[in-house]
């Protein structure tokens, strides 16, 4: 019997899925999203080959954490120069950059390689429920 492996030229039209942020967790909502860029979620997955689509995510200012998390959970940034840390709520991160939270969220969902840095391109998030994605029809994600 033959191992079925797919090949990317296959895969170069691929769907578009809409996912709709509003009072989801933001862990449970990061690992969906994150499959899905994956591949994951398709029949035909394979790990060194990418066969994910791309996710639109609206309303990441209304994602919900849990817990006392918008004033306890930290996202910290080092620039490499003596003083160059710093450190950003998450409340203060949902103020200036509500799509960042989700970003980042499902950047650590993701395995560090290149596969993984060419699926992030592939995350469209808004902070409101507005896209400029109507014309690719964008179904839900399952």
């Amino acid at each position: 019997m033959k191992t079925f492996v797919p090949t990317a030229p296959a895969y170069e039209d691929r769907r578009w899925a809409v996912v709709d942020a509003a009072d989801k967790p933001l862990g449970r909502l990061a690992v969906a999203v994150a499959n899905a860029l994956r591949g994951k979620d398709t029949r035909v997955f394979d790990p060194g080959v990418d066969t994910g689509v791309f996710v639109v995510v609206t309303n990441a200012a209304k994602v919900r954490l849990t817990g006392r998390k918008d004033t306890q959970k930290t996202y910290q940034t080092y620039s490499g120069h003596r003083g160059g840390q710093k450190t950003i709520t998450v409340a203060t991160m949902r103020e200036r950059h509500p799509d960042r939270i989700i970003r980042l969220a499902v950047w650590g969902m993701l395995p560090k390689n290149n596969l993984s840095k060419k699926a992030m391109t592939r995350l469209k998030v808004y902070a409101g429920a507005e896209h400029p994605h109507a014309a690719q029809k964008p179904a839900a994600l399952a």
